[in-house]
């Protein structure tokens, strides 16, 4: 008989610090991803391609991304160093334009911030793009840390990134929450060591984010520091 354990609040005492993930998590990117992916093709004289298949191919880098939406239009894989050329040249001019930060977010980091949590971030998406977004929407000075998909030799869902900034933080990965959208996430913590919640509205390459192991599940940010009162919806086995 499998004996079923009532969810608890999150014990933020447990944490010195939390590695929050970027898109997905704290901003809805894809329509950024959208349109500079449609410019890249136009150029490129290809198909446009809709926002259902680019939401299940983000995640893993820009580099992924792109490689993965010119097979999806059957383009030639020679053609991706033209096309990472022109995606960079558009995302850079529209970052952030066609995106907005989910409900909770900046309540959300500060009441973490408030808690005496250190915070970074740390996302497969480039640090030239990274950085500007955070800043565009008000939210790069709720981090000591910041970290792109490019900062490191190997990307999430492999623990470097984590370790990494876990060292940059000087905090332990048992004492360090990573709070993320996707199975690239959890599945960075698990083998880093670090404990993981992840959110329920991000994009989770089109999968249930429920079906994924994890920690816990939550429907906003601020449900994080949240000691009582959690609404049902959120559920935690830490």
């Amino acid at each position: 008989m499998i004996r079923r354990v009532k969810p608890q609040p999150i014990d933020l005492s447990r944490f010195d610090a939390a590695i929050v993930d970027l898109d997905g998590t704290l901003v809805d990117t894809l329509g950024d991803f959208v349109v500079a992916l449609n410019l890249m093709l136009r150029d490129l004289s290809l198909a446009a391609v809709e926002a259902p298949a680019v939401e299940a191919m983000v995640g893993k880098g820009s580099e992924h991304l792109i490689a993965s939406v010119l097979r999806h239009v059957g383009a030639a894989a020679a053609l991706y160093e033209r096309a990472w050329d022109r995606y960079q040249h558009h995302y850079l001019a529209i970052n952030g334009a066609h995106a907005r930060v989910y409900e909770g977010v900046a309540a959300g980091l500060s009441a973490l911030r408030a808690r005496g949590l250190r915070l970074a971030c740390l996302t497969n998406k480039p640090t030239a793009f990274a950085l500007p977004l955070l800043a565009a929407k008000g939210l790069d000075g709720y981090f000591e840390q910041v970290f792109g998909g490019d900062a490191f030799e190997r990307k999430k869902p492999d623990p470097l990134p984590l370790l990494k900034t876990c060292e940059a933080l000087g905090t332990l990965p048992a004492r360090t929450l990573m709070v993320g959208d996707s199975s690239n996430d959890a599945r960075a913590a698990r083998a880093a060591g670090c404990p993981v919640v992840l959110v329920s509205y991000g994009y989770n390459h089109g999968e249930p984010v429920r079906g994924v192991d994890a920690d816990g599940f939550v429907d906003s940010l601020l449900e994080l520091s949240a000691q009582d009162d959690l609404p049902s919806s959120a559920s935690f086995s830490l």
